[in-house]
């Protein structure tokens, strides 16, 4: 079913649709988020961007745990991608068997909280404290979940990189 959970706040792009998907193989990604799942030309825009090698479904977040709920999904091969943490967080809270949570891109361009600055945490991870305690919530569920920006960049511990 679920090989991998990307949190990328760009979604679909060159690492997720030549990269990621190749490498773990999957036949199927789904991309949670409510915005695009409403938004017409950002659902273009990720379809553009996608694979030739992987159907592509970009649903709200609860459209997606309800897809991923349903036993016809156990045969598929799915990557699912997420644009932030507390949508991720939504995932885990319903979804069971996820063998992989993968932290990519994100805090770059991600809505911003008033002036205050993202603290920076990787070359490609930047977070407010509020971020990390929900990355502290999920990292609760003890799934392996690591910062890996490309496959062929060494993944590292979650935990570690957030200095936890």
């Amino acid at each position: 079913m679920i090989k991998m959970i990307r949190l990328d706040e760009r979604m679909i792009h060159g690492q997720v649709a030549i990269k990621w998907s190749r490498h773990i193989g999957v036949d199927r990604i789904i991309v949670a988020n409510d915005d695009a799942a409403a938004n017409p030309i950002i659902q273009k825009s990720l379809m553009m961007a996608a694979p030739t090698t992987a159907k592509v479904a970009i649903k709200s977040v609860v459209d997606s745990i309800t897809l991923l709920k349903d036993p016809r999904a156990n045969d598929l091969k799915i990557l699912v991608i997420v644009s932030n943490p507390e949508d991720l967080l939504k995932v885990l809270e319903e979804v069971n068997n996820v063998p992989l949570i993968n932290i990519g891109n994100y805090g770059r361009i991600a809505k911003k909280q008033g002036e205050a600055l993202r603290k920076t945490y990787g070359s490609n991870l930047y977070a407010y404290d509020f971020e990390v305690e929900v990355f502290k919530k999920i990292l609760s569920y003890k799934i392996d979940t690591v910062y890996q920006t490309t496959p062929e960049d060494s993944p590292e511990k979650l935990e570690k990189v957030l200095a936890l």
